[in-house]
């Protein structure tokens, strides 16, 4: 059941960061850094606390094959963590991928009503 919703929680966010605690209260540097990065692409993005959620934050990495938090998925494809995320940031990938995900999926430019948290 759970990896049912963790499955649906990808395809119905096209941006979506799995991370520990909330892009306003974030409660690692790791979170934190990849929240500020998200904000300065100027995206909407979704979010999950995997602290609140203790069974997506044990069975995520069974289908991610990645052990960590924060994980950024776009458009139904993990990317990565913070560390992944900061060098597509300063090559300019990570921008120019979003810009794409919000063409395809008609994402608006990000404000503070633009940050949802995942069901």
């Amino acid at each position: 059941m759970i990896i049912k919703n963790i499955k649906k929680q990808i395809s119905k966010n096209p941006i979506l960061l799995y991370m520990k605690g909330s892009p306003n209260l974030p409660n690692c540097g790791f979170s934190s850094q990849a929240v500020k990065i998200l904000l300065k692409c100027n995206t909407p993005f979704s979010y999950v606390d995997v602290l609140e959620h203790p069974d997506i934050r044990l069975e995520l990495p069974k289908i991610s094959h990645w052990p960590t938090y924060p994980q950024l998925w776009i458009d139904s494809e993990l990317i990565g963590g913070s560390d992944i995320m900061m060098e597509m940031y300063k090559k300019g990938e990570l921008q120019n991928l979003i810009k794409r995900i919000k063409l395809k999926y008609n994402l608006k430019t990000n404000n503070s009503d633009n940050i949802t948290k995942a069901s």
